[in-house]
């Protein structure tokens, strides 16, 4: 029979008011399913089990689950001692790049017509591959991305399509053959499955006078 105030293996409970907390000592990873089956004990039968969204504790009822965890998985989520995945506020994904000089991209033009960039101001989860310009998703999510395409003393017209796995999804265009500088500008929502890989491609026309200022980002709203 345990002590009073103590739980299986000698643990103590901490249940302050209605709500009270039942929380493992700090760095304690082997008790988490002793904790967890003491809560499922302590519920009358037929109980509902609620799941709160990422950010959020599980709540058992009115008693809250702490679950430490010091080595999440890459994708952000924690699993306890019992299977039980856990997903992590802190799994941002954001990058932005722009293109800080001109140059003659023989290269785009003539072959891949990727729309490439030369300096990357965010990359947080470094997802965006600045040598190849295409994100690929760490999971599945929705997921916002904008392009600001510049074309620099260029009188032709030019399309630039934003391209998921290959097949364009939206494009814009510019072709005022009356200003130095215009911009292709658009964005979207996607819904993208795990390394699912997303770049700007020029579908008409040509960025010979270089792209000089021009931005492409994204980053995750929610995972799914």
């Amino acid at each position: 029979m345990p002590a009073p105030g103590r739980g299986p293996r000698g643990l103590p409970l901490t249940m302050p008011g209605r709500r009270g907390a039942l929380r493992e000592p700090a760095g304690c990873g082997s008790c988490l399913g002793a904790a967890l089956a003491l809560l499922l004990l302590l519920l009358p039968a037929g109980r509902p089990v609620r799941a709160q969204n990422d950010t959020e504790p599980i709540v058992l009822e009115g008693k809250c689950l702490v679950v430490c965890d010091s080595s999440p998985s890459a994708d952000g989520a924690v699993t306890s001692s019992l299977g039980i995945s856990v997903r992590s506020g802190s799994a941002k994904v954001a990058f932005s790049a722009t293109r800080s000089t001109n140059h003659e991209p023989s290269e785009m033009s003539n072959r891949t017509m990727t729309i490439y960039f030369d300096q990357v101001l965010v990359n947080i989860g470094n997802h965006f591959d600045l040598a190849s310009s295409i994100f690929v998703a760490p999971r599945k999510g929705i997921y916002s991305f904008s392009f600001h395409v510049v074309k620099v003393y260029n009188r032709q017209t030019i399309q630039v399509s934003l391209m998921q796995n290959g097949y364009p999804v939206i494009s814009a265009f510019a072709g005022d053959q009356d200003v130095t500088r215009e911009a292709a500008s658009n964005g979207v929502l996607l819904l993208m499955e795990r390394e699912d890989k997303v770049h700007l491609k020029l579908e008409r026309g040509n960025l010979m006078g270089g792209w000089k200022y021009s931005t492409f980002s994204g980053f995750l709203v929610f995972p799914l």
